[in-house]
């Protein structure tokens, strides 16, 4: 099956689930797509018992999306713009302490305690990896992932400051969480010369750098757009911000998800006040609001069909609900560290940790990063684990953070 006929088909499926969805079980949309997803392949496996060559031809036709590429070249840049164009600098600014300390500090602390936590639990139950193997699970399990818990925050009647907080964090960690991640890849291939200086570096040079180059793609297109009066072209260089941005990005080895972040920031806030006419503005609004409905969609979707082809092992999956445990714990402990410096600025009470800690959500970076681990690193101990941990926060934690939120506050 050619490219063009499986992404048919993925989006026939987003909009047939998002159609059952939205009809009768009535769920968020993120977590709805993967509810019913998953669902689905539980049916095809069943069925896979009685006809094994219906199973065996759609596992194969699954195997062969490279997922992890799919979401880390593909979609990723694609979906940070899009949330990022969206946000008010005004808003972000007023969080500005919160949102770096969130996005660096409490990543660096969840991939250190967690995978720690997972080198012990692991190996006391005679699954035997290596340290810095764990580390990379660490640093791939930390990132949140807004899109499905903003809705639900929204209705449940939280503050604007604490959606910035999520968003703005969400954002941010999933470019650090990637810059981590590589980081410590480079560590774990074998002879590879490790010293401060040299991780120093290339931590500073794919962050800085993405940082810098997204805010010079940001601006680049804020100046063409300033320069014309036509909602299509204007709409065609948001594009282009976003796919050349990111080649660029992955051509000079810096964070393509940073500055993709950076360079929504300028294009929704500079660009639409200073550049676009009301017109063009909505056109821009709209155009992404919908790529970015899409792309999740299909993101959801997918995550719900990698059930499929992930191979389960009973001890991985037993070790897997003890990791969860402390991916749980671990985020409290991530953000109430920094909390401390917060609350020299502002007020920042135990019941926002408590929903910071449960909206906390994983989702597809997770997988993609995990997915993207070379097998003899125990890739597939770190894929289950991960899928376990994605599962429950988007399908048990996403469908409560509303309720928990409300009743929290009251």
């Amino acid at each position: 099956m050619d490219l063009f006929h499986l992404f048919s088909v993925l989006i026939v499926l987003s909009a047939l689930f998002s159609f059952i969805n939205f009809r009768y079980l009535k769920l968020p949309n993120a977590i709805g797509l993967m509810l019913v997803s998953l669902l689905f392949s539980f049916v095809i496996l069943i069925a896979g018992n009685y006809f094994p060559v219906f199973k065996n031809d759609i596992v194969e036709r699954m195997n062969s999306i490279n997922f992890s590429e799919l979401v880390l070249e593909g979609m990723l840049s694609f979906l940070l713009f899009a949330g990022a164009i969206h946000i008010k600098i005004e808003d972000l600014r007023n969080e500005k302490l919160t949102v770096l300390l969130f996005s660096t500090i409490s990543v660096l602390i969840s991939t250190m305690v967690i995978g720690i936590s997972a080198y012990y639990v692991l190996n006391l139950m005679g699954i035997e990896v290596t340290l810095v193997h764990s580390m990379l699970f660490g640093s791939l399990i930390s990132p949140t992932d807004p899109i499905a818990v903003l809705s639900i925050l929204k209705s449940a009647g939280v503050s604007k400051s604490l959606e910035t907080k999520i968003a703005g964090e969400s954002l941010f960690n999933d470019g650090v969480a990637v810059v981590i991640f590589l980081t410590i890849l480079n560590i774990a291939k074998p002879g590879a010369t490790v010293t401060f200086e040299s991780v120093a570096q290339l931590f500073v040079h794919e962050a800085i750098g993405g940082l810098i180059l997204g805010a010079i793609i940001g601006y680049a297109g804020y100046k063409l757009i300033a320069s014309i009066d036509n909602y299509q072209v204007e709409v065609l260089l948001t594009l282009a911000i976003v796919m050349g941005g990111y080649t660029l990005a992955n051509f000079t080895h810096v964070s393509g998800p940073l500055a993709m972040v950076v360079a929504g920031l300028i294009t929704g806030n500079k660009s639409k006040k200073k550049g676009m006419s009301d017109t063009t503005a909505e056109y821009v609004d709209k155009f992404w609001e919908l790529i970015d409905a899409i792309l999740n969609a299909v993101l959801f979707v997918l995550i719900g069909l990698e059930l499929l082809v992930i191979q389960i092992n009973k001890l991985v999956l037993i070790a897997a609900l003890f990791i969860l445990v402390i991916t749980l714990i671990t985020r409290y402990i991530s953000v109430y560290i920094p909390s401390i410096a917060v609350r020299f600025k502002e007020k920042m009470d135990n019941n926002t940790l408590m929903i910071l800690t449960w909206g906390g959500l994983r989702g597809g970076i997770s997988i993609a990063l995990a997915l993207s681990i070379a097998p003899e690193y125990d890739k597939d101990v770190w894929v289950t684990i991960t899928y376990v941990i994605v599962c429950f926060s988007i399908l048990i934690q996403g469908t409560t953070i509303g309720s928990f939120a409300k009743k929290i506050q009251n």
